[in-house]
């Protein structure tokens, strides 16, 4: 937890109670339901709390805007995001079920009431528009960007980037970026979290 405040310091009392309950509820339904890598449980709150809330470094969403997470497993990066932006609104998808169970019992307990967890994919979403997409290592870029293109509404739901895809990435990803035929805007991570975890990971963004 303590990685947290040393780069995040206007938390409210309650938001430092939900980040601090995470350390408690993931954990116990790990045992579970495995939804984080047993060897990565002990580091959750660097690998899986800070990692997420990397995407509120770059971009400052606006009180009312709506944001889907394609593929969020366990809740990443959803749920951090959703205290982070408790005026934002969040829907979770993943294709697995039960690891949709557990994101929905752990934001219930701790009280968020600005996310929505659903079984599907995003590309059976119909009849609804987000402001902007976001994701966690879940497929190649294209792949995301198919997925996400027909959900995004133009505009600028945030005061620092115009509506659109941001997802969290590691590793050499010329070859991906190439396939895409996009031109993302690149965050090295490592400049905001000096920390020898993010030395390879990165923020992408495309813009709707």
């Amino acid at each position: 937890m303590e990685i947290i405040t040393n780069y995040f310091s206007d938390f409210t009392p309650l938001q430092l109670d939900q980040l601090k309950a995470l350390g408690t509820l993931y954990p116990t339904w790990n045992e579970k339901i495995n939804v984080i890598s047993r060897k990565d449980i002990d580091q959750l709150y660097i690998r899986h709390v800070l990692h997420s809330l990397s995407i509120a470094t770059i971009c400052n969403f606006e009180d009312g805007a709506q944001i889907i997470d394609i593929g969020t497993g366990g809740g990443f990066p959803g749920i951090p995001l959703a205290i982070f932006f408790p005026n934002v609104e969040f829907l979770l998808v993943d294709s697995i079920g039960k690891k949709i169970t557990v994101v929905q019992e752990i934001a219930q307990a701790i009280g968020l009431k600005n996310v929505t967890a659903i079984h599907s994919r995003a590309e059976q979403i119909k009849n609804r528009t987000f402001d902007f997409a976001v994701s966690r290592a879940v497929a190649p870029l294209l792949d995301l960007w198919t997925w996400a293109a027909p959900l995004l509404k133009k505009g600028h739901a945030s005061d620092t980037l115009a509506n659109g895809l941001i997802c969290l990435k590691g590793g050499d990803l010329t070859d991906e970026i190439a396939a895409s035929k996009l031109r993302p805007h690149y965050w090295d991570l490592h400049t905001i979290f000096p920390e020898p975890l993010f030395q390879d990971k990165c923020i992408l963004y495309v813009k709707k």
